[in-house]
């Protein structure tokens, strides 16, 4: 018997489920590391590589301004750094230290209804559901 295709709507609420469940145990985690959300979201975000202000903005979906207080946090506990942009001395560039690395490692490993959930697959299906969410939400 041939898969059916599941309709656009069920996978919608299907993902809106995961993320908000992904978010609630990335919510704990962070607070239980004495981060905001947004202050987690930042250091995921900056995990990746460099960022510039503006840039970290849009990514964030928030006010500039918004930002400048998240970063001037994280800056005081030593997760983040501002360095000037080589290319353009107006763009600062935000970027994340060895202890913000460290602490993001802890949240991450603090995930553990996200974890439990991961687990349930088998290392076919996680290998599976890391291809399918890159095609889903990696641009072209």
């Amino acid at each position: 018997m041939a898969a059916t295709r599941a309709d656009t709507a069920t996978l919608m609420e299907l993902l809106s489920l995961s993320l908000g469940a992904y978010y609630g145990d990335f919510t704990l985690a962070a607070a239980s590391e004495h981060l905001t959300a947004s202050q987690g979201k930042a250091l995921t975000v900056l995990r990746r590589g460099p960022v510039a202000m503006r840039a970290l903005a849009e990514i964030m979906a928030c006010d500039a301004s918004n930002v400048t207080g998240i970063i001037d946090r994280l800056e005081k506990r030593g997760l983040v750094r501002r360095e000037p942009s080589a290319s353009d001395r107006r763009v600062t560039n935000l970027v994340i230290t060895p202890a913000g690395e460290q602490l993001t490692d802890a949240i991450r490993a603090k995930m553990h209804a996200t974890h439990e959930g991961l687990s349930r697959l088998s290392d076919e299906e996680q290998a599976q559901l890391g291809t399918l969410l890159n095609r889903v939400f990696t641009p072209r």
